[in-house]
């Protein structure tokens, strides 16, 4: 669940230089991000929205005076989406002013209505975040009464499971958040975690980075041993870094009451129609009947636990590219299911790297899954400039092929090219190249699909427009090349070569006349005919073979088809 706080001050409506947005503009469109993106990904995620330091109040009972909860605690929808619309802009700023309004601030308040949200909810939660953007590093004004408030609720929530980040906004001579947001945060749960960052967010695409950084909670695909000698184990997560992205699949609805339809799946006997039971359905062998029961068949697919059992080490220029056979997830330390899985992690992750080395291990990531050999590349960690992890340490597992995987190709024989063509596109790749970054291309079809969706949920007139990323610049790519591509062409192709047009057509042969083409004569023996005939093999003879075979043999036949012609021989040969 998350929980956004949003510390609401005349500072936030101030805006930047060269009409930079304001600070509450800016964390009304990174709200409305957070909510769409949430519709798509994770739509069972509980998001709540909540202003303090207003003059109005509006909570459940009306319990704290200066908290508006904006939103209650539920799933996000269209509605949600339009309400935080609502506040972006100058009209926002003013239906802001019109409907919070600026009163005194208490943390405290702020964060027990926060606490009574929680508690509603009957849902078992998986997790808790609560986040807090505000551009004040002293709420309270110096109020140590209300201070030691704030610090005794946020010690409280932080006991319950409760994560509570700061996100702290650019304010005129800086942000110090060891006057007082130091003991409220959380600390980071883990080296991954994003913790406690010193700069304040000055820029709308920082603010969205980090709000994504913290937002994101991290789903490990399987959790397993990684069994480094006898009795030494450290407990390890695998996670998928990247996913492809589709179309959701469509939900049937009941006609009349517009819900979705639930499909459930029962076997029947094929001649009594009694419903089976699980443990009344059998497994058998094709060919001859051995019945195995299901716990059987689970046994003999079991190669042993789930697991990683390290092999050995081997230098990282044995590691090829060719060994490539799957995507790759990612291998990061569990300190929560055996104490010390972190250091030994970062140990061995640290030698690996220092060496040059892959840990080659084999892997059963789930029961009953067949044995593969991986090998764990060492990957160290990354920031950018403003301290956001850009890639996390730990271990990329990469999936290596058998031999049977490997097979050999029979290439066709093409005309090499010459030294000096070779030279020429070397020249064209060297000016066409650029920095890939998967994430400055999307895919234009979900795009749209989603751009689609969004229109028809908020009653838009239009969908917006989306930039189809994955077509080439051809202004950019000719302005680049210049005269290389002229130069190759003629390198390579011949004078006045044209690629887009048509080739011409064929001519026709001077002895049909203009007319249709001449089949070829289909010549067979009458000895080769009656050869087929006793081996009964004439179906292995092509329709226009047959009809020849029937001339020669003096059959008159009508019929066409090469059963009819068959029969036809057949009678004429045996009479």
């Amino acid at each position: 669940i998350y929980i956004y706080n949003i510390f609401h001050h005349m500072e936030m409506f101030i805006k930047g230089e060269d009409g930079a947005p304001s600070n509450f503009d800016m964390t009304m469109q990174v709200v409305r991000t957070v909510y769409t993106s949430k519709i798509i990904s994770s739509h069972r995620d509980l998001i709540a929205l909540v202003f303090y330091g207003t003059e109005h109040s509006k909570n459940p009972n009306d319990t704290f005076k200066h908290v508006y909860v904006y939103h209650d605690l539920d799933e996000p929808g269209a509605k949600r989406v339009q309400d935080v619309d609502a506040l972006r802009g100058e009209k926002g700023a003013k239906l802001a002013a019109e409907t919070l309004g600026c009163g005194p601030s208490s943390l405290g308040d702020a964060l027990w209505c926060c606490a009574n949200l929680y508690s509603d909810i009957k849902l078992r939660l998986s997790h808790k975040r609560l986040m807090i953007f505000t551009c004040r590093e002293q709420p309270h004004g110096g109020d140590n009464v209300k201070d030691r408030q704030a610090r005794t609720k946020a010690s409280d929530l932080k006991e319950t499971g409760v994560v509570i980040d700061l996100i702290h906004l650019m304010k005129p001579g800086g942000f110090d958040v060891s006057l007082f947001f130091r003991d409220i945060v959380s600390p980071p749960e883990d080296e991954s975690e994003l913790g406690l960052q010193l700069e304040p967010c000055e820029k709308l695409d920082d603010l969205q980075k980090r709000v994504r950084a913290k937002e994101q909670k991290k789903r490990a695909t399987a959790r397993i041993n990684l069994c480094l000698g006898d009795g030494l184990n450290v407990a390890v997560g695998l996670y998928a870094t990247a996913v492809t992205a589709r179309k959701p699949p469509p939900v049937k609805l009941y006609r009349e009451s517009n819900e979705a339809v639930r499909s459930k799946t029962r076997t029947f006997h094929t001649q009594t129609g009694s419903l089976l039971l699980p443990s009344e359905i059998k497994k058998a062998q094709v060919g001859k009947q051995i019945e195995m029961e299901k716990d059987e068949v689970d046994f003999i697919k079991k190669f042993d636990d789930p697991g990683l059992v390290l092999m050995g080490f081997k230098p990282m220029e044995k590691l090829k590219l060719h060994h490539h056979i799957k995507p790759s997830v990612f291998l990061y330390p569990e300190e929560g299911e055996i104490k010390g899985s972190a250091c030994l992690f970062s140990a061995l992750l640290k030698k690996c790297s220092e060496k040059n080395v892959y840990a080659l291990c084999r892997c059963i990531a789930r029961r009953n899954n067949p044995p593969r050999f991986v090998a764990l590349v060492p990957q160290n960690e990354e920031v950018d400039d403003a301290k956001v992890q850009i890639n996390p340490p730990g271990f990329n597992v990469i999936y290596l092929p058998y031999a049977d995987d490997v097979r050999t190709l029979d290439l066709p024989r093409c005309t090499s090219a010459s030294q000096e063509q070779v030279d020429k596109m070397k020249d064209i790749v060297t000016k066409l190249r650029f920095k890939y970054k998967s994430d400055a291309f999307e895919n234009p079809v979900i795009q749209k699909h989603y751009r689609n969706l969004e229109a028809l949920a908020l009653d838009m007139m239009a969908p917006e427009e989306v930039e189809d990323l994955i077509m080439p610049k051809v202004e950019q790519i000719d302005r680049r090349l210049g005269s290389l591509v002229d130069e190759f062409k003629n390198l390579v192709y011949p004078a006045n070569y044209n690629p887009e047009s048509k080739p011409a057509a064929k001519r026709k042969t001077a002895d049909s006349g203009g007319g249709a083409e001449k089949k070829p004569k289909v010549e067979v023996s009458m000895d080769q005919i009656k050869v087929h005939v006793q081996n009964g093999t004439l179906g292995k003879l092509t329709v226009p073979v047959l009809k020849e075979a029937c001339k020669q043999f003096g059959v008159r036949t009508t019929g066409t088809k090469k059963q009819e012609l068959i029969d036809a021989l057949m009678d004429q040969l045996s009479s």
